[in-house]
């Protein structure tokens, strides 16, 4: 079967259509990390190989255009990617009914990601739940250097592209890969396919 491409671009609404309420914590987060570091934002933005538009827009609170755009800001300022959502707070225990989650989807509806543990704080390993439509190829770009992907197939058929080929995998199956190359996630089924996927990092 063959997959059509889909931008790994994030709207700034959550996938049932609401203001994404992570935009004013993303927000802020940039701004602390950028200053604790003394840039400014057009050093930020030549770091990040982004627009100063676009990290301005982002500072304001109207979210990222991509999830990619994260991406580059948590290589650019050297921070996992889960600090630049973490709302803090602290420990003890936290129930997430899946009606409250607010996953994060593509523009067309296609690709969704949704954490499984609140952001609080950095953390060394984060938890998500990725839902893929038939036929979507959601690429990645390279993470920081140590970072490894844990992912669990639980429906579906999907193919992982690693540093290393193609893995074609079923309801079941897992992989365990350096996420710290290019990578790809494809839906070669007929039905929608859930993963889900544990990131660690080397901090």
């Amino acid at each position: 079967m063959s997959t059509t491409s889909t931008p790994r671009s994030t709207d700034s609404r959550t996938a049932d259509g609401d203001a994404n309420p992570l935009n004013g914590v993303i927000a802020e987060n940039i701004r602390n990390f950028r200053l604790r570091q003394g840039l400014s934002v057009d050093a930020l933005a030549k770091l990040s190989g982004n627009s100063r538009a676009e990290l301005t827009a982002v500072e304001a609170g109207r979210g990222p255009s991509s999830i990619d755009f994260l991406w580059t800001i948590a290589r650019a300022l050297d921070v996992p990617f889960s600090s630049l959502l973490s709302s803090g707070g602290s420990g003890g225990t936290t129930v997430i009914r899946r009606a409250d989650s607010r996953p994060l989807a593509s523009r067309d509806g296609r690709f969704s990601s949704r954490a499984l543990f609140p952001f609080r704080g950095e953390r060394q390993v984060e938890f998500y739940e990725l839902r893929l439509a038939p036929g979507t190829d959601e690429r990645a770009d390279a993470h920081t250097i140590g970072t490894v992907e844990n992912i669990l197939v639980g429906s579906g058929v999907v193919e992982i592209e690693t540093g290393d080929g193609a893995h074609r995998l079923e309801e079941g199956d897992t992989i365990q890969f350096d996420a710290d190359a290019p990578h790809a996630y494809r839906n070669v089924g007929d039905g929608e396919a859930l993963l889900y996927l544990v990131m660690t990092y080397v901090l």
